[in-house]
């Protein structure tokens, strides 16, 4: 074939069919588009399809939403620890609070009552805070944040608001101890309110007790034991006690007495020490048998209190009472 000789024929009519598809596909997309706009077949077509592809697309995004869900836990995981340990140490310091100000309330109103005990009864007192308590079973004793610099003395009485706790048996310059009333080393003379019946009370470690009490004394359980002013270290008419519980002894020939102190020997803060020359107001139930000049309250014949050891710092006990007339107490032991 000369060089200049044209394509075969095939390839013409290749060449020549290319335009007729292209029309044949021009045809039918015009088909396509008129029927879908007539009938929107193709619309509903398409939406089934987005149905069936839309778990694939789901499943091609899924680690993209997993890291973003991540990094969202990670972030919100840090900030509540943050937030946890911030409200932590918040609550910690209100209750720290908190805890002062019941403390703060508790201490005011224990002054409050100390402060109304002493203006209601007239006395001459002295406020001192408790210093250090005597944490052994058989020593009930507290230290005192006052001492011979602030006018303690030797045997000076210690009330609260609810009544006598003990005396004065130690003092330095700055601190004073105490032996409170339910020290086993402790006694003191007492009368009954109701009926002037005199009796010793003794401290037993945590309660106080009441011995030898005569059959026929007319004691009762529920009777107010107050001081009776004997021997000159405690004024009469103080709160010491409330009989809870009456027993005989072991000779079943006296009773002896339980007694809930008045004192709360056990809590607060600050005590009252009673000034030498305090004014005294007597119960009206004590003036009949106490006072000067009045009858003296007859004792019973059956048998007297035993007096208290020697060297215990407390007074010594009255001496058996006569027909004659009444008695005067010894001073206190020293």
């Amino acid at each position: 074939m000369p060089p200049y000789a044209g394509p075969p024929v095939a390839s013409r009519q290749g060449d020549a069919s290319s335009p007729l598809r292209l029309l044949a596909y021009l045809a039918l997309a015009i088909t396509l588009i008129v029927l879908d706009d007539q009938a929107g077949w193709l619309a509903r077509a398409r939406a089934q399809a987005n149905v069936l592809v839309q778990p694939v697309w789901a499943l091609a995004g899924l680690p993209g939403r997993l890291g973003t869900q991540v990094k969202d836990n990670a972030a919100s995981h840090g900030q509540l620890v943050d937030e946890n340990r911030e409200l932590r140490n918040q609550l910690l310091i209100a209750n720290a609070r908190l805890t002062r100000l019941q403390t703060a309330a508790l201490d005011n109103a224990q002054l409050r009552e100390l402060l109304n005990v002493a203006e209601r009864s007239g006395l001459d007192v002295q406020l001192a805070p408790i210093l250090d308590i005597d944490l052994d079973p058989v020593r009930q004793r507290l230290v005192l944040a006052a001492g011979t610099r602030d006018g303690v003395h030797m045997g000076q009485a210690v009330i609260d608001a609810g009544g006598l706790m003990g005396q004065v048996i130690a003092t330095t310059g700055s601190t004073a101890t105490v032996l409170l009333l339910t020290d086993p080393d402790h006694a003191v003379p007492v009368t009954v309110a109701r009926n002037g019946v005199r009796l010793i009370v003794y401290g037993r470690g945590d309660t106080l007790e009441l011995r030898d009490i005569p059959l026929s004394a007319g004691v009762e359980v529920g009777d107010e034991i107050v001081t009776s002013g004997l021997g000159g270290r405690f004024p009469a008419g103080f709160p010491v006690g409330r009989i809870t519980a009456l027993r005989p002894d072991d000779t079943h020939a006296f009773l002896v007495g339980e007694l809930k102190p008045a004192a709360q020997l056990d809590r607060g803060r600050d005590v009252l020490l009673l000034r030498p020359g305090a004014a005294i107001r007597i119960p009206p139930n004590l003036q009949l048998s106490e006072t000067a000049g009045g009858p003296a309250a007859p004792a019973p014949a059956a048998a007297t209190p035993v007096a208290p050891a020697v060297g215990r710092p407390t007074e010594t006990a009255p001496q058996p009472a006569q027909p004659a007339p009444q008695p005067s107490p010894t001073g206190p032991t020293p």
